[in-house]
């Protein structure tokens, strides 16, 4: 298992309350001993301050931090300067991505896609930064194919990413297939396995609605038997969550990335079975 690349996502706090939880689950899934944690970028760079500010916070405490950077919107110059106060405080991993637009906003901005992105901060930084881009085994849900889906994540690789972290999903077969098609595509960067774990089957269906996420009719069903009882749909999740894992690391994936939600206990007891 210590060969896997394991690293955990947060996203950045709005409250000083939401700070201080956030710090107490970061402590406990430090003990995990991840490879870097990252944090999230907001729509249009809302966020922005609150990702720095987390990210600075994760590099002084001794981890290695990696904060995501979203471009639509965002202009050469705004990009420039956020690399420039990364590398000050020596980050060294970026998670490049197109991003989301806030609601109502034109599609403004000098970059229109993530591959655009990762040539920017190639062509500014040349190697300083680790770059990894995302990967999407069910079809970004405003692609217009799976091989249209594909191209992209393929340009992206070309412009210059390190390595890939994948949409979360509940079909292993659908994230070998996509690392299947990738290679046959070129493409022979790390390609690491986003993981959600489920806890709450409300939030789940909500944020798979969003992203595409496909959740398989047996576990919806699963999941809508147990109503309200909490309890059972997170010990449910876990066995799911936790089977498919076992079974992603022993098909050859290089590493899971733990979408935590800013929660320690999901992600703590799934790797502490992965060890088990």
């Amino acid at each position: 298992m210590k060969t896997h690349n394991f690293s955990i996502e947060f996203f950045p706090p709005k409250t000083e309350d939401g700070a201080q939880k956030l710090r107490a689950t970061r402590a406990k899934l430090a003990e995990l001993n991840p490879k870097y944690f990252s944090v999230t970028f907001g729509a249009g760079g809302t966020t922005q301050q609150g990702t720095l500010d987390t990210v600075v916070e994760i590099r002084n405490e001794g981890f290695d931090a990696a904060p995501h950077l979203s471009c639509v919107g965002g202009s050469k110059e705004s990009i420039r300067q956020i690399l420039k106060t990364y590398q000050s405080h020596d980050i060294r991993r970026l998670v490049a991505l197109r991003g989301d637009l806030p609601s109502g906003y034109g599609m403004g901005g000098e970059f229109r896609y993530a591959n655009e992105l990762v040539e920017f901060i190639r062509a500014e930084t040349g190697d300083w930064f680790h770059i990894e881009v995302a990967a999407y085994p069910e079809m970004h849900p405003q692609a217009r194919s799976p091989q249209d889906d594909l191209n992209n994540f393929v340009r992206k690789v070309k412009a210059g990413a390190n390595a890939a972290i994948t949409q979360y999903f509940y079909n292993a077969d659908a994230y070998f297939q996509f690392v299947e098609n990738a290679h046959k595509a070129g493409v022979d960067v790390p390609i690491v396995a986003g993981i959600m774990p489920i806890t709450n089957s409300s939030q789940l269906m909500r944020f798979s609605e969003m992203c595409g996420a496909e959740i398989p009719r047996w576990v919806r069903l699963k999941l809508a038997s147990f109503g309200d009882d909490s309890a059972s749909i997170k010990a449910f999740g876990l066995d799911v969550v936790t089977h498919m894992c076992e079974r992603l690391l022993e098909g050859g994936a290089p590493g899971l990335h733990f979408y935590s939600l800013n929660q320690a206990a999901a992600t703590t007891e799934i790797w502490k079975r992965l060890l088990a």
